[in-house]
């Protein structure tokens, strides 16, 4: 059986481990209706349209 020949340092340790969750920034998506950017599948913040109807009173 295979055995490591020196000790794993906490900072290599935490370097493996810290590879598999990288952050992904969400994709935008323009707003039909008014033209400014969102985030997809939700609300404007903006004008408060969704799925081409207005879903909250836009302020």
């Amino acid at each position: 059986m295979a055995v490591p020949k020196r000790k794993t340092s906490k900072s290599k340790r935490d370097m493996r481990r810290a590879s598999n969750s990288k952050f992904v920034a969400p994709g935008y998506v323009k707003c039909p209706q008014c033209h400014e950017t969102k985030l997809p599948h939700r609300v404007c913040p903006d004008c408060g349209h969704y799925n081409g109807k207005e879903v909250i009173a836009a302020e």
